[in-house]
């Protein structure tokens, strides 16, 4: 029986969801970081459950010729990554195998997975930061929490985000030394400033200063610091966030400086992008990943799309296009009304609907609609890593919509919720459980992985259905 501090030798056997290894000892399955499979490895194991622990790697003994050497001195520290040291080939298949596995453990699915999709760069490619600022005793950390805690790793710069991340901590450690500001303390739940956020379109910036008073004096001294390290354009944002909570903004946005959002162009629909619009965090994946979702739905011109969790509207607009109408459905108030003034940006008024409220709320009554007015309903799915609500993925299965692609950013939910429009799983109760029915009303035609997020254990998939006509 493993206990804890115990110190093994064994070989990997596999990977795990996470990304870590897995090694099987007396028993037990013991998921340890930052190994490989086939090496042997010496680890300590730090907690153990039953049959299930969870181990610490003190050496490789015997190393794969998958391994490389990680390019942060952060790496194993920080919490944003956790496949650097893998060769990308690798982590591709290994992304690949987490998607098949997802499907057979969780939905009972045997799926054909296709080859990864990868973008232009796996590193600096990143247009989107999250920089967390923390006050332990005289120190001011500004970087990234450690895996599964809220212990901020002190960094100078990230090989994984964009070129302006390194200028941008610069300028914020001058101000908030300038100005004597303080990081957050999570103990005591004092300080000033409490997170950091910026986003790029287009080689412009959207930067948001998140802080825990309602006036921070000096703030336009942070303008002139952030003008003397960055050369892009760019707005800034002062968040009023008083909450202890894990959630990142306040409901108070105070523009300080700039536009306050700006437009870009994506396949030929232009946008405009505000302080709180989804983006997809990797433009060049975002692109591949956009064009699949259009071939693969192939709605015809007298069919009518409906895109829930819609965003800013992008995907619908694009939709749009092809079809006779679009439907957004989306939650975030900002972001529909960006995605208004896309719709009237691209000269698609007549053809686009948006909707604003709870998918769960608005869905079923939409599809009840346009059930009755059109013989051809399309639908994209692209909810948040919680994935789809109950109420959602029943509303679809009474419609019988014909043909539906999914966007995921988590194996686990996506097959959970495929196996229940397919039939493998069912609803019962308010509880999703194992179907052993198994009528099925959708079939799987394809399985596409794209690479969004390289270097970490993070994966997109795409995943098309066609209603199976009993």
């Amino acid at each position: 029986m493993l206990k804890k501090n115990d110190e093994k030798i064994a070989y990997v056997v596999d990977f795990g969801s996470e990304g870590e290894g897995i090694i099987k000892d007396e028993d037990s399955v013991i998921f340890v970081p930052f190994v490989l499979k086939g090496e042997k490895v010496k680890y300590k194991v730090l907690k153990t459950s039953k049959n299930i622990a969870y181990g610490k790697l003190l050496e490789v003994l015997d190393q794969s010729p998958l391994r490389t050497q990680p390019i942060c001195p952060v790496f194993k520290k920080c919490g944003g990554c956790q496949l650097q040291h893998v060769a990308y080939e690798s982590q591709l298949e290994i992304k690949r195998d987490l998607v098949r596995n997802a499907f057979k453990r969780v939905a009972n699915l045997d799926v054909n997975v296709e080859s990864v999709i990868c973008g232009d760069n796996c590193f600096r490619y990143r247009n989107k930061l999250q920089l967390p600022v923390s006050q332990v005793e005289d120190s001011t950390l500004i970087g990234f929490y450690a895996e599964n805690s809220h212990r901020v790793i002190d960094i100078e710069d990230c090989p994984i985000n964009a070129q302006w991340t390194k200028p941008l901590i610069q300028a914020l450690r001058e101000f908030m030394m300038l100005k004597n500001l303080k990081g957050y303390n999570d103990l005591d739940k004092s300080g000033d400033v409490r997170e950091l956020t910026a986003r790029e379109i287009d080689g412009k910036l959207i930067i948001t200063l998140v802080v825990l008073k309602d006036i921070i004096k000096g703030i336009n001294d942070f303008v002139d610091c952030i003008k003397k390290h960055i050369s892009n354009e760019f707005s800034l944002y002062l968040n009023i966030n008083k909450s202890h909570t894990n959630k990142i903004y306040g409901d108070i946005f105070k523009l300080v400086y700039g536009k306050g959002e700006y437009s870009g162009e994506e396949l030929g629909i232009k946008f405009n992008m505000g302080v709180q619009s989804f983006m997809q965090v990797n433009s060049s994946v975002c692109k591949k990943l956009y064009s699949s979702v259009k071939t693969l739905l192939n709605a015809k011109e007298n069919s009518v799309v409906i895109d829930a969790y819609s965003g800013a509207g992008l995907m619908t607009a694009l939709l749009a296009k092809d079809v006779k109408k679009a439907i957004g459905i989306e939650i975030i108030k900002e972001a529909t009304i960006l995605a208004d003034k896309l719709i009237e940006d691209n000269d698609l008024s007549n053809k686009v609907i948006n909707l604003n409220g709870k998918c769960e709320e608005i869905l079923p009554s939409v599809i009840d609609k346009e059930r009755q007015e059109n013989t051809e309903i399309s639908l994209v799915l692209d909810p948040p890593r919680k994935g789809c609500e109950i109420e959602v993925l029943q509303a679809i299965l009474k419609s019988e919509i014909d043909r539906i692609v999914y966007v995921s950013c988590k194996p686990s939910t996506l097959a959970r919720d495929v196996g229940v429009l397919v039939g493998s799983l069912k609803v019962e109760n308010g509880k999703i459980v194992k179907n052993d029915y198994n009528q099925l009303n959708y079939k799987v035609e394809r399985v596409i992985p794209f690479d969004m997020f390289p270097q970490t254990k993070h994966v997109e998939t795409l995943v098309s259905l066609t209603r199976i006509k009993n």
